[in-house]
């Protein structure tokens, strides 16, 4: 068996809090054990107590008053601070062999898009820990929907999977606050880029100005299919399965698990 580690990545208020909660009160539903590792040091627990919590270490209060930064540089100064005492999570990851660990990480997406702190990190889970990372990156709908904002999106989504260098997962996260404006069919062609929903709604939301350059990255998430999303509603726990189920699939997770010994009272039939 070995461990497996998911990070939940993504904008502020996209829901990464709520999705992995989800996951938690899923994975208890079909008898499987999961530990929640917080790596934001300003959030506070809400429905599920941390098991891993990077506050213990060092809290964003901590780096703001110490250093005299502000909520973005301190951020980036906890992770820093992060990196540089990673003996400290690795006696806390100790204590959690063969287990399912999800990884709720801050809203600020520069930690995996723009500079290398995050990655270094999943590098050293990957190496010292022998764990199987995978990454979900939540957008949310009713902020996609606006199609300039929408491939903006894609493209944060692409530098992060980039930047990780693990298998990644889009996700579109409140789905049903979309449900009444949107039919299903419409809803179904944000999940996956193609020049015909840019073509559709270009001269709606895009400025004239940057046509071309939009064009050009449309074409290039068409080509090589790099970008996908998963839905994922609060309203459909089908959707929390779907994702689990892709989460397992490319962790192999089901492949890592010890066999079962067979039964002792299974018996061959007696030959007559």
């Amino acid at each position: 068996m070995s461990r497996v580690g998911v990070l939940v990545l993504g904008p502020a208020g996209v829901g990464k809090t709520t999705f992995t909660n989800s996951i938690i009160t899923y994975l208890h539903t079909v008898g499987r054990t999961a530990h929640i590792v917080n790596l934001d040091p300003a959030a506070e627990p809400s429905e599920y107590e941390f098991s891993i919590d990077i506050r213990e270490l060092i809290s964003l209060e901590d780096a703001t008053d110490a250093m005299k930064l502000g909520p973005n540089g301190g951020l980036i100064y906890c992770f820093e601070f992060l990196l540089k005492n990673l003996d400290w999570l690795d006696e806390v990851l100790g204590d959690y062999d063969d287990e399912y660990l999800i990884f709720d990480c801050p809203g600020q997406i520069e930690l995996y898009t723009h500079i290398p702190v995050l990655p270094s990190i999943v590098k050293h889970l990957k190496e010292a820990h022998n764990m199987s990372m995978c990454a979900t990156y939540l957008l949310q709908a009713p902020y996609v929907v606006d199609i300039s904002k929408y491939f903006s999106a894609t493209l944060s989504a692409m530098s992060a999977m980039m930047l990780l260098e693990v298998p990644h997962l889009n996700i579109l996260s409140k789905v049903d606050l979309i449900q009444d404006r949107y039919s299903k069919q419409q809803i179904k062609r944000f999940l996956s880029p193609d020049t015909f929903l840019f073509n559709d709604q270009n001269e709606m939301f895009v400025n004239q100005r940057y046509v071309a350059l939009t064009e050009a990255i449309v074409q290039l998430n068409q080509d090589f299919g790099m970008i996908e999303f998963l839905p994922l509603s609060a309203k459909d726990n089908d959707t929390i399965e779907t994702i689990v189920s892709y989460i397992d699939d490319i962790t192999q997770w089901a492949e890592n698990q010890e066999p079962h010994e067979p039964k002792d009272e299974f018996e061959l039939p007696e030959d007559e």
